[in-house]
């Protein structure tokens, strides 16, 4: 399969310069830790081997004018005014909002309403950058359906995981504030655990895998977003919503409220090796095991009629719905063309080599890789489509997950470099790249 480069539409807005970071100096609720390991999650690329709201945006992305009357980096955030979003109707994220900290400082931040799906706390990593700008990062982690799957999943996470990560790891990839060719690296960052094995899209408290999961990873990203609105709202002109792994898919899951909670400004989603398809491609058992367990149903905008199909698919429709809803912004996905690890977990149901391989089967059958890549283009082809709106990086490989590590800047295709294409969509410029 090959493929070209295209440009499907040009603006400008600025991208950002180094900021400076510290080192861990305490733990708790506020706990000045620097990340200690790979972002992706417990190894360099979360999962697997690395290679290294009710409003839409009215205005282009590019066209939108600085709102901020405060930065949350330098002014303490509750001095901000966040009673009303940027379209003058009253913001539903009403928390607190986040504490105050240093430029560069990582902090963790518990929650006492969000939980982990063993049901001890949850929580984020907050680090303030030195421009208006703000990214929402969701950690990948496989995910929890069954007794093998579970297994190799994070049950818990707190502030001692938060500042165990490996020395420097945390500043890999997109996370690195001194690559000059990050297009991220003085915004402000969340960062968000994972560690509900629902790809951060369970509302299912109540789940039974070998016991009782708390599978509720969409409540405890509102939870989040209670108290990150009101830090942010009116303080930031741009919002990039990305994960990698589970977190693409858990990016691509919460990116509609997020949008809507941001109004008026450019959000950017960037998808990383979460790839959303179709039915024939994406067992519709499979998709229907997630729905009925980590209760999907009341994850998706019921606006979007076309993903609740009967058979229990359909999760593919959720990329239409977003991309024709915030047709003004730009939305991104970035893909190994013969993933190893997405191949493993589409290989329940996938009968390619064993009529008998359902489902409900303990170890899957991974999926032929030309059947895998085949399905890759299918959904950028007739899912995503050719609008303006979603641009899409397929690289020649069976890797998986790119933004978390060294990857992000040496990966080219076609002549173009992973950092640069992230960075031209967030300046509103949506390209197909294949090999």
């Amino acid at each position: 399969m090959t493929g070209t480069a295209t440009e499907a539409d040009t603006d400008d807005t600025d991208t950002g310069s180094d900021a400076s970071d510290t080192d861990p100096s305490s733990t708790g609720e506020q706990t000045t830790a620097g990340p200690t390991s790979d972002p992706a999650g417990t190894d360099s690329d979360s999962d697997s081997t690395d290679t290294d709201g009710t409003s839409d945006p009215t205005t282009d992305p590019s066209e939108t004018t600085d709102t901020t009357t405060t930065d949350p980096s330098d002014t303490d955030p509750s001095d901000t005014d966040t009673d009303t979003d940027t379209t003058g109707e009253p913001s539903p994220w009403d928390g607190e909002p986040l504490p105050d900290a240093p430029p560069g400082e990582w902090n963790y931040i518990e929650f006492p309403n969000a939980h982990c799906r063993s049901g001890s706390p949850a929580g984020i990593g907050v680090r303030y950058g030195t421009v208006d700008r703000l990214m929402i990062f969701f950690e990948g982690g496989g995910a929890c359906f069954n007794g093998f799957t579970c297994l190799s999943n994070p049950g818990s996470y707190g502030a001692m995981s938060f500042n165990q990560w490996t020395p420097g790891g945390g500043h890999n990839g997109i996370f690195n504030p001194d690559e000059g060719d990050n297009p991220v690296a003085d915004w402000h960052h969340i960062y968000v655990p994972y560690c509900t094995g629902d790809v951060h899209a369970g509302s299912n408290p109540n789940g039974n895998v070998n016991g009782k999961q708390e599978f509720v990873g969409y409540m405890n990203v509102a939870e989040f977003l209670d108290r990150i609105v009101p830090t942010f709202l009116g303080a930031v002109d741009h919002v990039l919503v990305t994960g990698q792994s589970a977190g693409g898919f858990g990016a691509a899951v919460n990116y509609d409220r997020i949008a809507d909670a941001f109004p008026g400004i450019g959000v950017t989603l960037v998808d990383d090796s979460g790839p959303p398809m179709a039915d024939a491609y994406m067992a519709a058992c499979l998709q229907n095991t997630w729905r009925e367990l980590w209760g999907l149903s009341d994850t998706f905008p019921p606006e979007c009629t076309e993903c609740f199909p009967q058979d229990g698919g359909g999760i593919s429709e959720l990329a239409k719905y977003i991309g024709a809803k915030h047709a003004s912004q730009r939305l991104g996905l970035i893909s190994a063309s013969e993933d190893n690890v997405i191949r493993l977990f589409f290989g329940y149901g996938y009968t390619g080599f064993n009529d008998n391989n359902g489902c409900d089967t303990l170890i899957p059958t991974q999926q032929d890789p030309a059947f895998f890549e085949d399905g890759l283009y299918d959904l950028r082809d007739n899912v995503i489509g050719d609008a303006p709106t979603w641009g899409s990086f397929i690289i020649n490989s069976q890797n998986h997950t790119w933004i978390g590590g060294g990857g992000f800047y040496d990966t080219e295709v076609n002549g173009v470099v992973l950092s640069d294409w992230v960075s031209d969509l967030i300046d509103g410029q949506a390209s197909h790249v294949a090999p």
